[in-house]
């Protein structure tokens, strides 16, 4: 049975990183997410710290935030906690949406009943899931009012994609994608959008049919770009990389609030089914281009590039971003979208020159602890 969906604060945030936990002799992942965990423990962070599918992988996650700077002040002492942790383990961590070069069939299931029952499911697809994301939630007034939110943020799905992209290589290659990790979600059979209702109700219906076949056995089995996740009241957008810092992971958070309070307050379209009409062809576009990929507007019929949709949204964001204090993220996406590389264009530029991927993944290290920033 689905549960009730709970009060939230409208518009307030939570956000979730998947980091790479690698070794400090060639830079692949090691499996020391136990070790890792095991120091944390019992640290007063405002978040959480937990495992993740495998076991070079683990998962930090904020409280409740209701802005661009609570974010950044949440996500920092957990960054620094488990920087601190992994340096007495002699590890690395890191960002970024895959490992540039290592391989899913040495990677080992992390011990919980869950996660072998997605093994004993998925079989080596679980292992191919070592990839890492961000996900953000999003506080929304009520049931009815997240299924039209979700509908509202899947027009803008490839511009939190491009803007946080960060796989460009897989098992050593240079893919030509800026979000490569996203063609592995893809493979699971419940990913993808989520269906077209706008009712608590009709969703309700449309779960209870996907139960009663045996497929669904609670929402975690929906790997949807966008779900809603009604033990938070929120929806949760779960399509971006895990960015390079922490800073950019704060950027998109708040540029998807501001997005999400101009959905909310100034209703401009009404969804409809056929607005996912181009929604496969953006998404690819954003994934293999990054911000140079094309969308197409699904209620004109307009074709143009990401970085100039990027910029016209974000003439119509301001008052928002002023509302919420979000202006300095706003502020760092417009630069984006004016030409500044995003995390897959630094990496590729790094592999230019550089010539040695373990090099780059050092170099995401340092980055991830705080020096400097990309871009």
């Amino acid at each position: 049975m689905l549960e009730d969906f709970h009060d939230s604060r409208p518009l307030s945030m939570g956000v979730e990183l998947e980091l790479q936990i690698v070794n400090k002799r060639d830079y692949d992942l090691t499996p020391c997410a136990a070790d890792l965990l095991r120091l944390l423990e019992k640290k007063d962070l405002p978040g959480d710290i937990k495992p993740e599918i495998t076991s070079s992988m683990i998962e930090l996650s904020t409280g409740i935030c209701q802005s661009h700077q609570d974010v950044i002040d949440q996500l920092t002492p957990i960054r620094d906690a488990i920087v601190k942790a992994a340096r007495k383990l002699d590890v690395g961590i890191c960002g970024g949406g895959t490992h540039p070069f290592q391989h899913w069939s040495q990677q080992r299931i992390f011990d919980t009943p869950r996660f072998h029952q997605i093994s004993e499911l998925y079989g080596y697809l679980s292992k191919q899931f070592t990839i890492f994301g961000q996900h953000v939630h999003i506080g929304c007034p009520g049931p009815d009012e997240a299924l039209v939110l979700l509908h509202g943020l899947s027009r803008y799905i490839p511009h939190f994609i491009a803007l946080t992209a960060s796989s460009p290589f897989v098992q050593g290659v240079d893919t030509g994608f800026h979000s490569a990790r996203l063609n592995s979600v893809f493979a699971f059979p419940l990913s993808g959008r989520a269906p077209f209702v706008t009712t608590w109700q009709d969703f309700t219906h449309f779960y209870e049919k996907m139960t009663r076949t045996g497929v669904v056995k609670s929402m975690k089995d929906f790997y949807w770009d966008i779900r809603p996740k009604p033990e938070f009241g929120t929806i949760e957008v779960r399509v971006m990389d895990t960015p390079l810092t922490i800073e950019r992971a704060a950027m998109v958070a708040a540029y998807i609030q501001c997005v999400a309070r101009w959905l909310m307050i100034e209703k401009p379209v009404r969804p409809e089914e056929d607005h996912y009409l181009p929604y496969t062809f953006n998404r690819f576009q954003s994934c293999r281009f990054g911000l140079d990929g094309t969308v197409a507007d699904p209620v004109t019929g307009e074709h143009r590039t990401i970085r100039e949709d990027i910029l016209a949204l974000l003439e119509k964001l301001a008052p928002h971003a002023a509302e919420l204090e979000a202006e300095e993220a706003c502020n760092q996406v417009r630069a984006l979208a004016k030409g500044q590389d995003n995390d897959a264009s630094w990496l590729r530029n790094l592999q230019d020159h550089e010539q040695l991927l373990p090099e780059v993944v050092r170099q995401q290290c340092l980055l991830w602890q705080g020096t400097p920033s990309p871009g």
